[in-house]
């Protein structure tokens, strides 16, 4: 039961991570409703603050991303996949062994447990790679600083390079009207809200693994794609599942999880750089088999920050199709192979 201390500690924490989230946001720090929420809750658990987020909105949070996902994929991106399918299966290849090798190298110095470097080494989605952390023995809190950190490189290094080699402005402006739906697009944003929540139910009942995410996507790409509803996710949605997860993670942290995680900060930026630049490899791998522009093949193996890359891409002349195509299957093998990597840098090391 909530305590009345508990309820005033959440007023608080609330309007704090919101504020911090916006601020960040501001300044153009990436993931900003994700960073902001999840250092202020850190500043909370380390003060003693004994909360956490309810299990359901967890999976709620997990289906918002879910659909997220699905609502930049199109059927032509199977026919991407198909067209290309040999090259795609070893750029994804060499993409997951790099990233498998980076978590060994990690784990392998005994300063990170072998499945919490293997988490936050994964080439994933941050926050779906966060929430599927716990599920299989990792830290989720030192998962997110290593999926952060390396988020946020990434999102940096895309955009200096494509604003300084490729000229692309990639900041677009919300509009304020983005924030909510429009009374017309009602049974829409419903249907969306069914896909999100029954694949969340789906996902808790049978124990799917990284269902939460998974089903709500297929359900949500599927329904979308035969004509039976169009995806509708408001900005404010979006800020508040990404809020949501932040807050989670945070309040994992206390006292000695903080000071342990600045101990770690070099080893985590050793195998965060490590990481991008194998991921580097990738793309020269794809523009000589598919022959691809170079931009194009950066997007599609830079290790994570979909969202962000999608926002590159389509501000830019690179193929929207093909990176999606490529970044999206690659997640799934992640979420898919991700346990048994663990598992085996574990065995290894």
């Amino acid at each position: 039961m909530i305590s009345l201390r508990h309820i005033r500690i959440w007023i608080f924490l609330i309007p704090a991570s919101v504020g911090a989230a916006y601020l960040l946001q501001f300044t153009g720090f990436p993931a900003a409703f994700l960073m902001g929420p999840m250092l202020v809750a850190i500043v909370f658990a380390a003060r003693g603050t004994k909360l956490s987020v309810a299990r359901p909105l967890m999976l709620f949070s997990q289906g918002v991303i879910g659909v997220l996902v699905a609502s930049a994929l199109d059927l032509n991106i199977l026919k991407v996949l198909g067209d290309n399918i040999l090259s795609v299966i070893l750029v994804i290849a060499t993409t997951v062994i790099f990233s498998t090798f980076a978590g060994w190298l990690l784990a392998k110095s005994k300063r990170l447990p072998g499945t919490t470097a293997a988490w936050g080494c994964a080439p994933g989605a941050a926050s779906g790679m966060i929430t599927l952390a716990e599920e299989f023995g990792a830290d989720p809190r030192l998962v997110a600083l290593m999926q952060f950190l390396r988020v946020s490189m990434v999102i940096v290094l895309a955009t200096v390079i494509s604003r300084l080699i490729f000229d692309v402005n990639a900041s677009p402006k919300l509009e304020a009207s983005s924030y909510f739906f429009e009374l017309w697009e009602l049974p829409d944003f419903l249907f969306t809200l069914g896909a999100i929540i029954g694949g969340a139910t789906v996902a808790r009942a049978f124990g799917v693994p990284s269902g939460g995410v998974f089903i709500p996507m297929v359900l949500a790409f599927g329904l979308q794609n035969l004509g039976l509803m169009k995806i509708t996710l408001p900005t404010a949605l979006l800020y508040t599942a990404f809020t949501l997860i932040g807050l989670w993670v945070g309040l994992k942290f206390d006292r000695e999880t903080v000071f342990k995680a600045i101990r770690l900060l070099p080893t985590m930026l050793v195998g965060t750089i490590s990481l991008i630049l194998l991921c580097g490899i990738s793309a020269a791998i794809l523009v000589w088999l598919v022959g691809v522009d170079p931009f194009t093949a950066y997007l599609a193996t830079t290790p994570g920050a979909l969202e962000a890359v999608t926002i590159i891409a389509v501000s830019s002349n690179a193929d929207v199709s093909f990176i999606l195509s490529i970044q999206t299957a690659r997640l799934l093998i992640v979420i898919l192979t991700g346990p048994m990597l663990a598992k085996m840098i574990c065995r290894i090391t």
